[in-house]
């Protein structure tokens, strides 16, 4: 007991000194982008890091629409905003790519890989998670709606699904929700209290169950609570210990005692063996005590809501950036501190803040100067380490933004409509979508120290799905519009814009010049395979 004592005692510490520093943080009103440059720029003059220049034109437009609408630019997206002198360009394009229909989609899946890692969330779960990004609905809302949500609400039941996958093991519920939505991983500490992290024991592990045992899965696809049930574990010692509802914080919950009658009991009994077995089953009883919601609370409680906002801060910037602020990201705990602290305490807050805006977000880091470097190093100076973010890290795409990415890359790039008609662009991103989901399962989900899986690299080497559907010849694709253009030159350049979004060097228009002169007999398949080398190249593969 003393030793709980103590570790209670050493987080509640720990939650008053991130509050104290907080009033230390820069002010709340300044811009997001102002923050992340003064935090990151602040870092890297007093370990003198040298930074990478800023990318050009060219490469910025790539990685924005990349990360805002989860695609490559088209090449009229890509050419207009590298011909305009418009100081305010780059504001124009983050503000129009955060408001497109393509934004929507991409943030949708982009939640779906990052809450249903292990496989895809169901058809009603997407819907669920579209509706919400066009709602812009705040983080902590939807933190409520997949863990409590209403099932007589159309969209909260879906989201519940979040749990409903899950309700056939209490482990999967407590680590996924423990790692996902606060950013800590205690399934070391199930067994034994953490090895290498003090901060978390076997307290926590079974507290964070607790909220979680008494749910069961019932008929009609419902989701339940039973009325009672108590998780028991034992210490590595052997000692038998009942586990109380507790936060990662420390903060318990007391069970109101609830007097029932034996009678009550076999009625409550009745009902929930009724939710598992009948098919038609009676309305779900709902208890007077819901651990499910009381954790809800307990995570969004001011004082107590830290690893919920910093969490989701730092894996918005994860995601931008390559790396998070805290790595990796489910190592959320005080023996791996953030690269930069008060960065992650002020994002944090602004989260808060600002009603849990994860849009607002995005949108500062992706103005910020630390986001725009370049990814190439030409210092002559040692490169620094990731944690300083002193140049970009190339990130291998996701299944959905390669596969998306490819149907654009492969197109006829005068038939996309114009960016200015957003009802046109929600139509052909429905399009590109509904084509793009049989292809992304090629693809691997990216994880640290990527390498090309096999089925990629025999889907380009011998796949007839590439060849039928991405080096088509006719109307509606890039080497049927390549055709039309007499002028050798100009075509190459309208080559390397649709599918690597720049103009070609003239090393590279001199290289394809010369292999389409040597197969000059055959200039419809030369063609096809100088597409193919682009296409099938790492520089289409990653967002850099």
């Amino acid at each position: 007991m003393q030793k709980i004592f103590w570790t209670l005692c050493a987080i509640s510490y720990l939650t008053a000194a991130s509050s104290l520093q907080a009033a230390e943080l820069l002010p709340a009103d300044r811009p997001v982008e102002a923050v992340v440059d003064h935090y990151v720029d602040q870092l890297n003059q007093a370990d003198k890091v040298t930074v990478a220049a800023q990318a050009d034109d060219a490469t910025l437009i790539r990685r924005l629409t990349l990360d805002l609408a989860g695609r490559i630019p088209t090449t009229s997206e890509s050419r207009d905003f590298v011909a305009s002198t418009s100081p305010t360009k780059r504001v124009e394009l983050v503000d129009r790519l955060l408001g497109s229909p393509d934004y929507v989609f991409h943030q949708r899946n982009e939640l779906d890989y990052m809450l249903q890692p292990s496989s895809r969330g169901s058809d009603d779960f997407r819907k669920y998670l579209t509706w919400a990004v066009e709602q812009n609905r705040p983080w902590n809302s939807m933190f409520q709606d997949m863990l409590i949500g209403d099932e007589n609400d159309e969209q909260q039941k879906a989201a519940l699904q979040f749990v409903r996958k899950r309700a056939n093991s209490v482990d999967d519920m407590t680590n996924d929700t423990s790692v996902l939505f606060f950013g800590v991983n205690v399934s070391c500490a199930k067994c034994h209290d953490h090895p290498l992290v003090e901060d978390w024991k076997q307290d926590h592990y079974y507290g964070l169950t607790s909220f979680f045992s008494r749910t069961y899965s019932g008929k009609k696809d419902r989701i339940g609570e039973k009325f009672s049930g108590e998780v028991k574990f034992k210490t590595t010692k052997g000692v038998e210990k009942q586990a109380q509802f507790m936060f990662l914080t420390g903060a318990v919950i007391e069970e109101p005692k609830i007097e029932r009658s034996a009678e009550d009991k076999k009625k409550i009994d009745e009902q929930i063996k009724q939710q598992t077995q009948n098919d038609n089953p009676p309305p779900m009883p709902k208890p007077e005590f819901s651990p499910r919601q009381k954790l809800v609370e307990l995570a969004l409680r001011e004082g107590d809501n830290s690893f919920f906002s910093k969490n989701i801060a730092n894996r918005i910037w994860a995601r931008l950036l390559g790396r998070g602020l805290v790595d990796p990201v489910d190592q959320l705990h005080s023996q791996n501190p953030a690269s930069h602290p008060e960065l992650l305490d002020w994002l944090a807050r602004d989260l808060v803040t600002h009603n849990y805006d994860m849009k607002r977000v995005v949108r500062g880091i992706a103005l910020a100067q630390a986001y725009s470097r370049s990814s190439r190093w030409e210092s002559a100076a040692e490169v620094p380490e990731p944690k300083y973010f002193a140049l970009s890290t190339p990130r291998a795409m996701t299944p959905r933004q390669y596969a998306l990415s490819l149907l654009v890359a492969s197109s006829n790039p005068t038939q996309f409509p114009p960016a200015d008609k957003p009802d046109e662009w929600k139509k052909r991103r429905e399009g590109l979508e509904s084509n793009a989901g049989g292809l992304a399962g090629t693809f691997e989900l990216p994880k640290e120290g990527f390498q090309v899986a096999v089925d990629e690299a025999l889907f380009f080497s011998n796949s007839g799905r590439a060849e039928n559907e991405l080096l088509r010849d006719s109307g509606d694709k890039l080497i049927g519009h390549l055709k039309t253009i007499p002028d050798q030159r100009a075509m190459l350049e309208a080559a390397c814009w649709a599918v690597v979004s720049r103009a070609p060097t003239e090393d590279e228009i001199t290289a394809m010049s010369g292999y389409l002169g040597q197969r000059a007999s055959q200039p419809a398949e030369a063609l096809k395979q100088t597409i193919w080398a682009l296409m099938a190249g790492p520089e289409l593969r990653f967002n850099y």
